[in-house]
């Protein structure tokens, strides 16, 4: 039953970005050209889903489980760090040169754009250099 929950929420998240525009790269760099033909639209996406969010983790902190039966798993950690700074002064780079960040580049890629494969397989390239650093680390 869980499979099918998190499959039906992946569902309405790709349909989101894909219905908000998130998933188009040059909707994504236009809203970040600031200096240029600046388009707000997607402000307002990101005011929603911030919304919906802060409603969403109002509601968790109550709750010992989810709806499914499931413990709660909160993030911890409320500190900013020097490597929390940094990874995402990376994630806004890499969003700003391709116009796209993971969730819409995985879209992107099942609706086709060739530039998403791009993206992805330097992402999935950049996720296994961090790993094989971690396990080099401890």
């Amino acid at each position: 039953m869980v499979v099918v929950f998190a499959l039906l929420a992946g569902l309405v998240f790709g349909i989101g970005l894909i219905v908000s525009g998130m998933a188009n790269p040059a909707k994504v760099l236009g809203f970040l050209d600031l200096a240029g033909a600046w388009d707000p639209s997607l402000a307002f996406v990101m005011a929603g889903a911030v919304l919906v969010g802060v409603v969403a983790f109002a509601l968790a902190r109550r709750r010992r489980r989810s709806w499914l039966g499931l413990p709660m798993h909160l993030p911890a950690a409320s500190a900013v760090t020097l490597r929390l700074v940094l990874g995402s002064a990376a994630f806004g780079v890499g969003w700003g040169l391709a116009g796209f960040c993971p969730g819409p580049a995985l879209v992107a890629l099942g609706a086709g754009y060739a530039k998403a494969w791009g993206f992805v397989g330097a992402m999935l390239a950049g996720m296994a250099v961090y790993e094989i650093a971690e396990r080099r680390s401890r």
